[in-house]
């Protein structure tokens, strides 16, 4: 029960967040052009500092485990090629970049340290397995967003050069390369810094949360309910199914284990919607499917816990 309570507590502020947004819009404190520069300030600016402060703060030397952080990557990398495949099952093209990205990229940052800290005092393996997927998260969200983006033509040089430089400019992929040069680096964080850097990483998510509500069109969710319930079903259940049997077989236990389940079954995190948005795609299935995956894994992530305990692996 407690943790089951912890799950609602880590989600449903999230969803009723969203709701707050749709809300202020009916009531005419937002307008359009106001989300559209809400959603800008958030992925131009809060977001990339919010990963900035994930990664610069995080010891590389003192909690370094290569075939930890081997096995969440390869993980990640073959859940993308996997729901990469899955995206050529629906005719309509226009929907494939955000079923690709919704599928796979989790609250890992948010989400998955809070859910940690609660079982067992600190972060564990948290920041580990961030550094692990959220580059890889980001970089290939901008590679599908960008070659699959509505209206673009078949790949040829000029696409290729316009996606290399989409990568290579993209304000979340600047934010982790800063964060990792000033990680390794070991550049000290004054007060006055981290204190900042904390005041601007802080408003990403409540921001792209109330942006993501204000934009949500429920007709225009109907008619992505199919590819938002796969994509949601992925995200939660059979990502999961597949690859914790192979952690647990592999030998990994209690803060690795619990890290690897954050990893591949929490909610889609909300930064996919402003990216998506962000970089050309309407965005619908991706609020669809945070919607879905947000209430969802209150339920799933306390479903895979009970699993995890009653098997003696945590």
């Amino acid at each position: 029960m407690e943790n089951l309570i912890f799950s609602l507590n880590a989600t449903l502020p999230i969803f009723f967040t969203m709701i707050l947004g749709w809300f202020f819009r009916k009531a005419g404190l937002m307008d359009e052009s106001f989300v559209n520069k809400m959603n800008k300030f958030v992925f131009q600016a809060a977001l990339p500092v919010l990963v900035f402060q994930d990664l610069a703060t995080v010891d590389f030397l003192e909690v370094w485990d290569f075939r930890f952080v081997a096995f969440c990557f390869l993980a990640t990398l073959l859940s993308i090629l996997g729901v990469t495949a899955l995206s050529y099952l629906w005719k309509d093209r226009s929907i494939r970049g955000e079923f690709i990205q919704a599928s796979y990229r989790s609250s890992a940052a948010i989400l998955g340290i809070a859910f940690i800290q609660n079982i067992y005092g600190d972060a564990g393996m948290a920041p580990l397995m961030i550094i692990a997927t959220v580059p890889l998260y980001n970089i290939m969200a901008v590679v599908v967003l960008s070659v699959l983006k509505p209206g673009r033509g078949t790949m040829n040089k000029k696409l290729l050069a316009d996606t290399c430089r989409g990568i290579l400019t993209n304000p979340i992929i600047l934010g982790i390369a800063a964060g990792v040069v000033w990680s390794l680096l070991k550049l000290p964080m004054p007060s006055i810094l981290e204190k900042t850097v904390k005041n601007v990483a802080v408003l990403a998510t409540p921001l792209g949360l109330m942006a993501m509500g204000a934009s949500f069109e429920w007709k225009q969710a109907t008619a992505k309910v199919k590819p938002a319930a796969a994509a949601s079903l992925l995200k939660l259940v059979i990502l999961a199914a597949i690859f914790l049997p192979v952690a647990v077989q592999m030998g990994f236990r209690e803060e690795k284990l619990i890290a690897i389940l954050v990893m591949l079954g929490s909610a889609t995190t909300v930064s996919c919607y402003i990216m998506a948005r962000n970089m050309g795609h309407e965005g619908t299935l991706t609020s669809s499917t945070v919607m879905l995956t947000t209430l969802g894994s209150a339920f799933t992530l306390t479903g895979w816990l009970y699993l995890l305990k009653s098997l003696a692996l945590i």
